[in-house]
């Protein structure tokens, strides 16, 4: 992979309803070239302890378009579990409602070859951000 032909991307998550990164979290990356080329899948990879996605594959030259899909139902079920786990420890009410409303986000963007991406999203149950990082 030659950086001055290819563009790079990374990601991370944040969980903004608890202030932690948002571990565990399964990422598809695809790519095309073109406006209205097809999408191939190039494969995904998960969030780590800390949300980031150090992984996620190469994409081919000459892309063109990313498309980032982050599975976010599964990781707010797993959130749910952990909430009651740690309601009934403590004999606390929980400090916000589990579910989600969004079960899977998608952001797609263009890129120029050569340049890094990182993706960051901000994530919480009911609404979420995105934005170019550096």
């Amino acid at each position: 992979m030659s950086t001055e032909t290819t563009a790079s991307v990374s990601t991370h998550i944040l969980d903004t309803s608890i202030g932690k990164p948002a571990a565990g979290v399964s990422i598809s990356l695809a790519a095309r070239t073109g406006l209205h080329g097809e999408w191939a899948a190039l494969g995904g990879s998960a969030t780590d302890a800390d949300g980031r996605c150090k992984d996620l594959p190469a994409l081919p030259e000459g892309t063109t378009h990313v498309r980032l899909d982050f599975e976010t139902e599964t990781y707010f079920s797993n959130k749910q579990g952990e909430d009651k786990q740690a309601e009934a420890q403590q004999d606390a009410p929980r400090v916000r409602d589990s579910g989600a409303f969004f079960p899977e986000v998608t952001i797609t963007f263009a890129v120029n070859p050569g340049e890094h991406y990182h993706v960051p999203l901000l994530l919480n149950p009911f609404g979420y951000s995105v934005y170019r990082g550096s």
